[in-house]
């Protein structure tokens, strides 16, 4: 019997605590490499770790306590140390997850000389002042990296850390991607009751957790100007903020649904007329969320923000994609997909289309598992 190959992945947090884009693409990488004889275990922190491992379809998931999350860094104690040092030495294979600064201590305390790759999912933008003290031990931590994945090559090229020659030629290049296998088969219908909304209408949909970088003020000036409603499904801190911005600018068609369930949101994605990430900062390294879209063949408007958003979605071939923080632009792209029905169904097939081909569940899987197999050889 062949044997598998064991890898740890390690991010500051994880189900089931308040989920993001990256907690999902971890679990995608997970379960998309299990049949491709892989096994995972993830290492998290957590304000409340209790139970401290909890068995998951994508693998374990073990965790220890975040004692402090200064600018959204969780830091754990010693105890976190130790347990990641045990699962080191159970593991083949290494994982971590760019940004976490926490990572690097316990990559130079704990990795054992074990192969170790780092997939970097977005530079570090609004902490600049942690950017900077921070950077020399970021440098020292990716050149000691076995390889460093990016998940788009506009990121790679465009990334000020990614670009750097000493660490150009340890980039790779693999698109993050959802199983479809692992979404819920049924949807919950109940939601348009909750939101008063009819299916039928046409909406557009925001999904995701309520974070700066998100251009959801763009979002919400542009609403004013579109001839459907605008449904923000998610939670975050800029929700307060985002709230009195409807209220101050007298939008009427914006609906906060609050945190979804999977199969509310899946009932969300159906019938929406188009999937709108209106990220403007590069924080948003990839979009989960447009991959979503993708797979249930919705077109998607994007902003161009020289990032993966851009290769998930494919102007005029996917969507649209629009200059960020250009609500005047934004707004036209929505009511053009919404006066124009034809268009949109072509629209979405052809995000269909282009996550058959780059961003399924095979294509992640097997693109993880080679680059595993290389580092372990």
């Amino acid at each position: 019997m062949t044997n598998r190959l064991r890898a740890l992945h390690v991010y500051r947090t994880y189900f089931p605590d308040p989920p993001g884009g990256l907690q999902e693409a971890i679990r995608q990488i997970a379960l998309a490499t299990q049949a491709q004889g892989v096994d995972s275990t993830i290492f998290t922190l957590s304000p409340h770790p209790e139970p401290s491992r909890l068995e998951r379809p994508e693998g374990s998931v073990v965790r220890c306590r975040s004692w402090l999350a200064p600018a959204s860094c969780d830091l754990g104690g010693l105890d976190s140390c130790r347990t990641f040092r045990t699962l080191v030495r159970q593991s083949d294979i290494l994982v971590y997850h760019f940004p976490w600064p926490y990572a690097d201590i316990l990559h130079a305390l704990g990795s054992c000389g074990k192969p170790s790759v780092m997939v970097y999912h977005s530079d570090i933008v609004r902490q600049r002042l942690l950017g900077m003290t921070y950077k020399p031990i970021m440098v020292h931590t990716l050149h000691s990296m076995a390889a460093i994945v990016a998940t788009s090559t506009t990121y790679a090229q465009t990334s000020p850390i990614l670009s750097l020659p000493t660490l150009r030629h340890k980039v790779r290049i693999i698109p993050l991607g959802i199983d479809e296998h692992s979404y819920p088969t049924s949807s919950d219908d109940s939601v348009f009751v909750r939101l008063q909304l009819h299916a039928t209408d046409p909406y557009f949909l925001f999904v995701g957790v309520l974070r700066y970088y998100k251009g959801l003020h763009s979002l919400i000036r542009a609403a004013k100007d579109v001839n459907g409603k605008v449904v923000i499904a998610g939670t975050g801190p800029e929700q307060e903020r985002l709230e009195n911005l409807v209220k101050d600018a007298a939008v009427n068609n914006v609906i906060f649904a609050g945190r979804v369930t999977n199969t509310e949101k899946i009932a969300l994605l159906r019938h929406c007329r188009a999937v709108v990430q209106p990220s403007h900062l590069r924080a948003e390294a990839f979009g989960m969320t447009l991959v979503e879209a993708a797979m249930f063949a919705r077109p998607m408007i994007s902003c161009e923000i020289g990032t993966g958003t851009s290769l998930v979605n494919k102007h005029a071939e996917s969507g649209l994609v629009v200059p960020p923080e250009h609500p005047f632009e934004l707004a036209q792209a929505m009511n053009c997909l919404l006066q124009e029905t034809l268009f949109a169904k072509k629209l979405g097939n052809g995000a269909r289309a282009r996550y058959e081909k780059f961003f399924s569940g095979p294509a992640l899987g097997k693109a993880y598992a080679n680059l595993f197999a290389e580092m372990t050889r």
